[in-house]
């Protein structure tokens, strides 16, 4: 199909799985389509009524008849639930070795940080045969992050996480778009993934950039852990607030009697609004970072608190 002018090239391993489903779904309507049609036509010529007098008999009920025709669109129906489930969990669990990439949308540009701490705007440099996870947030209107050769697209809202992951198969360079109106210059707001050997991602990554040397996510994260003043109650074994030492990922138990996985959206709702989700023992104390932090050092921050591993320094 990627020879047809009206289909994107297919570079993730997701494309093909994608386009087989789709290539049945519009085979199966054709099908059906030119089925009904012709049998339309064949009814209409063959038992048309040849004169005013005639009656057409009348024809009793076939159950057995009447099951087949109900069991054989439930039976397709149910076998396209059931491909299109196993290929959405595909599309939504990224693998546990994927490569983390923070994405930004703002009208009209996206904002790109690897965690190695190298930037892009509007260009996302990605590694061929490995999966790369987007985690993704905007700053002001929705956005829709829309790579069509590896057929994955996912909204990106203000306000939450979203995530999507892609694995490249060959080197080159994809279009990028904002799949979602988002304002005056929407149709400006494209980009490209670049997609390079891996060794040529490696030497990519650890160049420069402008500006200086670049600072990891993690130990930028840390600097606004200490300049925000964190450290004062959420290092060791402070009393005012948790220790963050292995703590992402983990399940803490609430004020409230809940139990939550510590993720990156319960971090970005500890920072922003700390008091809706106490843990257990601690008082709502902190206070809310609502509009002194914003988006990408969020990210940061968060990346921070994922590093600390259970036992280490904070």
């Amino acid at each position: 199909m990627s020879g047809l002018r009206f289909f994107p090239e297919a570079a993730s391993t997701l494309a093909p799985g994608v386009d087989d489903l789709f290539l049945f779904l519009i085979l199966l309507s054709l099908f059906f389509g030119l089925l009904v049609a012709g049998m339309i036509v064949v009814f209409m010529v063959k038992y048309r009524r040849r004169d005013d007098d005639e009656r057409a008999p009348e024809i009793h009920g076939s159950l057995a008849l009447e099951a087949l025709w109900m069991g054989i669109p439930l039976a397709i129906a149910l076998g396209i639930f059931a491909w299109g489930a196993s290929l959405y969990a595909a599309i939504r669990r990224p693998p546990n070795d994927a490569l983390r990439v923070n994405v930004v949308g703002k009208q009209w540009m996206w904002k790109v940080q690897h965690l190695e701490g190298k930037r892009e705007i509007n260009e996302l440099h990605v590694p061929v045969g490995r999966a790369v996870e987007l985690v993704m947030t905007s700053e002001d209107v929705i956005h829709s992050f829309f790579v069509p050769a590896f057929r994955v697209k996912m909204d990106v809202v203000p306000g939450r996480y979203s995530s999507m992951w892609f694995e490249a198969t060959r080197a080159g360079t994809y279009h990028l778009f904002c799949a979602e109106y988002c304002g005056t210059l929407h149709s400006e707001m494209i980009g490209h993934i670049v997609a390079m050997d891996p060794a040529d991602f490696q030497a990519w990554l650890a160049g420069s950039q402008p500006g200086g040397p670049a600072v990891s996510m993690a130990d930028a994260g840390r600097a606004i852990f200490e300049t925000q003043g964190c450290a004062s109650c959420h290092t060791g074994d402070s009393p005012r607030g948790p220790s963050l030492a292995g703590i992402a990922g983990s399940q803490q138990k609430l004020a409230d009697g809940q139990t939550v996985v510590v993720d990156d959206a319960y971090l970005r709702q500890s920072i922003l609004d700390p008091s809706a989700r106490v843990v257990a023992g601690y008082q709502p104390i902190m206070p809310t970072f609502q509009g002194l932090i914003g988006e990408e050092d969020l990210m940061r921050l968060i990346a921070y608190i994922r590093s600390l591993q259970s036992g280490g320094s904070t």
